[in-house]
């Protein structure tokens, strides 16, 4: 099937992380954006089709945690340049509850800023995403803060059928956290989110 062109601009009335129709899924293959790990590809054509918002391209979103791109114009962010909207203050030790293999190094009261798989904005498409975005416009969920300096990278497993008596790991997503410099001796004390 053969998608045009769309006169959306990816990087700006697009984010650059978002996946378009024209880019189908490639399956899994070795993936340099996880040192060469078994992880699902995508073909790339961003602005091919129609933007699927709800949903960021594999490799782009992986791209965009590794090298601290911009997930909405794709650029570089510097140190003192990125921001988080949606990303959630967690102990450590909560999200080694949900079962996530954080290093072992981060101590289990540590606050980390959950920023789930969208890395870090600069503070103009942080601002330009909030006047046009309706979605993040209406959500409670949205808290701008900056991102910390130091962070930590969580590869997020596919399910996958055994092969040979073993289920190998496959990655799909990446997932972020910033690490704070704040403690939390109370965590313990609160209920696990799902």
């Amino acid at each position: 099937m053969s998608h045009t062109l769309s006169p959306l601009k990816v990087g700006h009335d697009v984010p650059w992380v978002t996946s378009w129709t024209g880019e189908a899924h490639l399956g899994i293959g070795r993936c340099f954006t996880v040192n060469g790990r078994p992880a699902l590809g995508q073909a790339d054509a961003p602005g091919r089709g129609k933007p699927q918002y709800s949903k960021n391209h594999l490799v782009r979103q992986r791209l965009s945690v590794i090298r601290m791109l911009c997930p909405m114009c794709g650029a570089p962010t510097a140190e003192d340049d990125r921001w988080t909207q949606v990303a959630k203050p967690v102990a450590a030790g909560a999200l080694r509850r949900k079962g996530l293999l954080l290093p072992a190094a981060i101590e289990e009261d540590r606050v980390l800023l959950d920023a789930g798989a969208i890395a870090p904005l600069h503070r103009r498409c942080v601002d330009r995403s909030l006047r046009h975005c309706p979605h993040l416009r209406a959500s409670p969920d949205v808290h701008v803060r900056r991102f910390p300096a130091m962070w930590t990278v969580i590869p997020l497993l596919i399910d996958a059928d055994e092969i040979a008596g073993r289920r190998p790991e496959m990655v799909g997503f990446l997932q972020l956290c910033g690490v704070t410099r704040t403690i939390d001796r109370r965590w313990r004390l609160t209920e696990p989110q799902t």
